[in-house]
């Protein structure tokens, strides 16, 4: 089955509300001038712009496979915005943020997903445990689920953290076929059995063609490697590679999965 490249509103950032410090890269709830919150993953944050492309790149794989995920946008932070702001480490946090930020909307009355509690059907939870096993997320445990439920329906957030192969981008043909350990770690696990019928039905979205799609909707500025000296469309290359190479040789994750559990 072939997809459509991704359509990504842009918005502009009016209001600064709050922080979430539980986030590592201290994200934001904003008013935008379309009349909306968002939650927003600043390009001047610690994990830099690599963590806008793996939570773009997670959130849009996982709507290949009708996995609910917040709306994205493009955010726009104009020059001077963080000026009045009187705490320090967001100030700066803004000042080397203008220009295009990711939002994800805001899940206004949304609680964190419990495993004890929530409930959720086998074939969700495989296809969950599958695509983080095949994104390398290493932050979908107990402690963290990243997963909401909101109006009664499990949706996914955060997949900054996966793809970390990108931080260490000379070595990244690697790490296309080396196991995931970390998923023995992965909340939905136990609840994981139905990977084989997923990777059966899901894997041949994960063509290169399909995946490419997805990489072209990511901001040139977004990509660029000035350190090693990569152009947009270089980086989109490794990526494209990285994810349909590891798609194509799904038996060492599924298997991992299945000894895991």
């Amino acid at each position: 089955m072939e997809i459509k490249k991704p359509e990504i509103r842009e918005v502009h950032i009016m209001r600064y509300l709050q922080p979430f410090r539980e986030g590592g890269s201290l994200p934001g709830l904003v008013d935008a001038d379309d009349g909306f919150s968002y939650v927003i993953k600043f390009r001047g944050a610690g994990q830099g712009k690599k963590a806008l492309v793996a939570e773009f790149i997670g959130g849009e794989l996982a709507r290949f496979m009708g996995l609910r995920v917040p709306e994205m946008v493009y955010a726009e932070l104009d020059e001077g915005f963080g000026r009045t702001e009187p705490d320090e480490e967001i100030q700066d946090l803004l000042k080397f943020s203008v220009g295009k930020n990711l939002g994800v909307s805001f899940l206004n009355g949304a609680i964190t997903f419990d495993a004890n509690v929530d409930e959720i059907a086998a074939e969700e939870a495989s296809k969950i445990v599958w695509l983080d096993a095949l994104l390398m997320n290493v932050d979908r445990t107990v402690k963290n689920t990243n997963m909401l439920i909101w109006h009664r329906e499990l949706w996914l957030i955060d997949h900054g953290a996966a793809l970390y192969f990108h931080h260490n981008w000379d070595n990244w043909e690697d790490t296309v076929g080396k196991p995931f350990v970390q998923i023995k770690d992965h909340v939905l696990l136990k609840n994981a059995t139905e990977v084989e019928q997923v990777d059966a039905a899901y894997k041949g979205l994960f063509t290169r063609e399909n995946i490419a799609k997805v990489l072209e909707a990511i901001p040139d500025e977004w990509l660029i490697d000035e350190v090693r000296n990569l152009g947009a469309d270089e980086v989109r290359s490794v990526y494209v590679e990285f994810l349909a190479r590891r798609a194509a040789h799904s038996e060492i994750f599924v298997k991992q999965i299945q000894d895991a559990r």
